[in-house]
């Protein structure tokens, strides 16, 4: 599914026009953002939780030359499902 497909699919679930999901939609992945940004997770209870994780600096290879290379630390976004969201998957 892509992000049209799921504004569509907002729109039919909510019964609101496909401006106004795209809209929320945008709304929603603009404060997640904002959150991880500032350092904070955001937990949606019977979904998931959006959390930073850090990771650290690593050794590895040029794949074409086989010289090791510097890989820097980083933050990155992760996801860790919840429990409602297991149990309907599986």
């Amino acid at each position: 599914m892509n992000k049209s497909e799921l504004i569509d699919a907002i729109a039919a679930s909510a019964d609101i026009p496909k401006a106004a999901a795209g809209r929320a939609l945008d709304a929603v992945i603009e404060s997640i953002t904002g959150a991880l940004k500032a350092g904070d997770s955001v937990v949606l209870v019977g979904f998931g939780t959006f959390a930073v994780k850090d990771r650290a600096a690593r050794t590895g290879r040029n794949p074409q030359t086989g010289n090791p290379i510097e890989i820097s630390a980083a933050k990155i976004p992760g996801f860790k499902a919840g429990k409602a969201l297991k149990d309907a998957v599986n």
